[in-house]
C-alpha cells in the first residue's frame, strides 16, 4: 500500500486465497513481488511483460533491494526451465525403458531381471542430479513450465478460461513512474483472531504484547494460504502505479490533522510517506530550511511546536536524543504550550525510559494523550516507507495513528505501559551497535593478516549471518563510502544509554561496553556525522 515510492517492480501473477475479493472496476490480477513478500490486485494497464521491459527497468533502479528481487526473477525461471528439462528428460528416459521393456520381452525370465536391473541403475545414474527436480515437477501437475501451463489453456483445449484470466495481452503504452510494493485488499481475518486495528492494511503486522501468538499465527496462515493457491501464470513488471486505488484500497489515510516535528534522516522519509499517503501534515524543524521541500509536496508550514500541537490533532515528534526530547515539549513555544484535553502526542525518539516517562507525565497532566513509538530501520528504510515500530502507553492513540503506521512502517508493536518501547528500543539498538563492530573488527584483522575482505565479505554472505546490513555495512567500508545512513554519533548514544539501563537493573553489559568504547575512539576521529560504519576508521588509525 505504499504509492509512489518503487521504481518498476517485478512480479508474478498468482490465484488470490477463494475468500479474497477481487477489486470492482477495471480488470486487474492478483500479484506477488519478487524479493518481498507482498502481494496486491494490480490493473492490467499496469502490468508490462518482463522480459521486454528487463533493461528498461534495469536501468532505472540499481538499488540493492531491486537487484535481489531480479535475481529472484531470473532463480524461478532457471527452476522453472530446469523443471522442464528434467521432466523432459525423465519422460524420455520412461519411453527408452518400456521399449527396452518390449524388445526384451522373448528373453528369459532370469536375463530379463538382470537386465531390467542394470537398466534402472543406468537411468538413475543419468537423472541422479536432477533427482529432487524432477520429483518437484510432479507437484506442479504436469511437465510444463507455468509460462507454457497459461498460454496453452485455450477454450478449444480446456474450456472456456476464467473471466478473470483470460485476455493475458498487456498493453505497451503505460508511463514508466515509480511503485509500491503491494497489498492485499478486502482480506477477511478470521473471526477466531482479534481484530487488527480498524482500516488497517493485512499485510502490516500490529503485534500486541498481550496477543503477540494470536496475530503470528494468523499472518502464518495468510501466508501459508497464498502459497498453497499459488499456481503461476505469468511474470510482469508493475508500472505507474501512482493512481492506483485496487493497490491502497484497504488502506484509508485518518481525517485527524497529523503535525510533525523534526525533519532529519528518519524524519525526512516518515513524512514523506505520510504526504503520499494522502494524510493532512504540518510540519515544523529547527532549521526551517529542511520544510521547504515538503511544502512543495503538499505540507503545511508550523512556526513553532506550540503551534503545530495546537491547530493539529495527533503530533508526532522525532528528534536526537533525551535532552532535544525534554527541550521540544519543555522550552520556549514547546509541544506542552500547545496541549490541551484531548489533544495527542506521539514521541518517536529513542531515548532512555526515565526521559519519555516524564514527558508523558506532563502531557497527560495538561489534558493530552501520549504515545512512544520509536522506530528501528535507518535513512534507507525510513524513505521506504518500511520502518518497524514499537509502540507504548495510549493504546487508543496506538490505534488512531493505525494508517500513519501503514504508511511509514511494515509492522509495528504494541509494547504496553509507557517506557516498555524506549527500554525495548535501547536494546535493539545495543544488538545492532555491538554487531556493527564485530564487522569492523573482523574486516580489519582479515587485512592485516593478509586476507581478502571481499573474500571474507562473500564467505559471511554465504552463512548463516547473511543479512542486507551485514552485506550493506560491508560494502560501505570496501568502498570507503561513509554516507550516513545512520549516523555513528547516535547509535554511539543507544549504546550509552543501553550500558545505563543495564547498570540501573545490576545486569552486566561487558559487550555493549566494549562496542561504545570503539565507537567513542571513531568519535575522536571525526566520524559522529558519517554512517555508523564508519566504526571501521577506528581501528585503522
Amino acid at each position: 500500500g505504499k504509492l509512489g515510492r518503487y521504481p518498476p517492480w517485478p512480479g508474478k501473477i498468482v490465484n488470490p486465497p477463494k475468500d479474497l475479493k477481487k477489486p470492482r472496476g477495471k480488470k486487474c490480477f492478483f500479484v506477488k513481488f519478487f524479493g518481498t513478500e507482498d502481494h496486491a490486485w494490480i490493473k492490467v494497464e499496469q502490468l508490462k511483460p518482463y522480459h521486454p521491459h528487463k533493461e528498461e527497468m534495469i536501468k532505472i533502479n540499481k538499488g540493492k533491494r531491486f537487484q535481489q528481487a531480479v535475481d529472484a526473477v531470473e532463480e524461478f525461471l532457471r527452476k522453472t526451465k530446469g523443471k522442464d528439462q528434467a521432466s523432459s528428460h525423465n519422460s524420455t528416459e520412461e519411453k527408452n525403458r518400456r521399449n527396452s521393456s518390449e524388445e526384451r520381452g522373448k528373453q528369459s525370465a532370469g536375463e530379463e531381471k538382470r537386465k531390467a536391473s542394470l537398466s534402472e541403475g543406468k537411468v538413475k545414474k543419468g537423472t541422479g542430479e536432477g533427482k529432487k527436480r524432477v520429483s518437484s515437477v510432479s507437484s506442479e501437475r504436469g511437465s510444463k513450465s507455468p509460462l507454457k501451463r497459461a498460454q496453452d489453456q485455450s477454450p478449444r483445449k480446456r474450456g472456456r478460461p476464467p473471466k478473470d484470466e483470460k485476455d493475458l495481452t498487456i498493453p505497451e503504452s503505460s508511463t514508466v513512474k515509480r511503485v509500491m510494493t503491494g497489498t492485499v485488499a478486502g482480506f477477511k481475518w478470521p473471526p477466531s483472531v482479534s481484530e487488527p486495528v480498524k482500516d488497517s492494511d493485512p499485510h502490516f503486522h500490529h503485534f500486541l504484547l498481550s496477543q503477540t501468538e494470536k496475530p503470528a499465527v494468523c499472518y502464518q496462515a495468510i501466508t501459508k494460504k497464498l502459497k498453497v493457491c499459488e499456481e503461476v501464470k505469468q511474470i510482469f513488471i508493475l508500472m505507474d502505479a501512482a493512481d492506483s486505488t485496487a493497490v491502497n484500497g484497504s488502506i484509508t489515510p485518518t481525517d485527524k490533522k497529523i503535525g510533525f516535528l523534526g525533519l532529519g534522516l528518519m524524519g525526512s522519509g516518515i513524512v514523506s510517506n505520510l504526504l503520499k499517503m494522502g494524510h493532512t501534515v504540518t510540519v515544523w524543524n529547527r532549521t526551517a530550511e529542511k520544510c521547504d521541500l515538503f511544502i512543495q509536496e503538499g505540507a503545511r508550514l508550523g512556526r513553532t511546536p506550540a503551534e503545530v500541537v495546537s491547530t493539529c490533532d495527533i503530533t508526532f515528534a522525532c528528534v536526537s536524543d533525551p535532552k532535544a526530547a525534554k527541550d521540544l515539549v519543555l522550552g520556549p513555544s514547546g509541544v506542552l504550550q500547545g496541549i490541551r484535553p484531548g489533544k495527542c502526542y506521539v514521541d518517536m525518539s529513542t531515548v532512555d525510559a526515565d526521559t519519555v516517562t516524564e514527558l508523558a507525565q506532563v502531557i497527560v497532566s495538561r489534558g493530552g494523550r501520549f504515545l512512544e513509538a520509536p522506530v528501528s530501520g535507518n535513512q534507507q528504510l525510513s524513505n521506504d516507507g518500511m520502518l518497524v515500530i514499537l509502540a507504548a502507553g495510549d493504546r487508543g492513540l496506538y490505534e488512531d495513528c493505525s494508517s500513519c503506521f501503514q504508511a511509514m512502517g511494515k509492522t509495528s508493536f504494541f509494547l504496553g505501559e509507557v517506557g516498555n518501547a524506549a527500554k525495548m528500543m535501547l536494546i535493539v539498538n545495543m544488538v545492532q551497535g555491538s554487531f556493527m563492530a564485530t564487522i569492523a573488527e573482523g574486516l580489519t584483522l582479515a587485512q592485516v593478516t593478509g586476507q581478502s575482505q571481499q573474500t571474507l565479505l562473500d564467505i559471511l554472505n554465504q552463512g548463516q549471518l547473511a543479512s542486507i546490513f551485514l552485506d550493506q555495512k560491508c560494502q560501505n567500508i570496501l568502498q570507503g563510502n561513509f554516507k550516513p545512513d545512520f549516523y555513528l554519533k547516535y547509535i554511539q548514544k543507544d549504546l550509552r544509554l543501553a550500558i545505563a539501563l543495564g547498570d540501573s537493573v545490576n545486569h552486566p553489559t561487558p559487550m555493549a561496553a566494549a562496542a561504545n568504547e570503539v565507537y567513542k575512539r571513531a568519535k575522536a576521529l571525526d566520524q559522529s556525522d558519517n554512517d555508523m560504519s564508519a566504526v571501521y576508521r577506528a581501528y585503522i588509525h
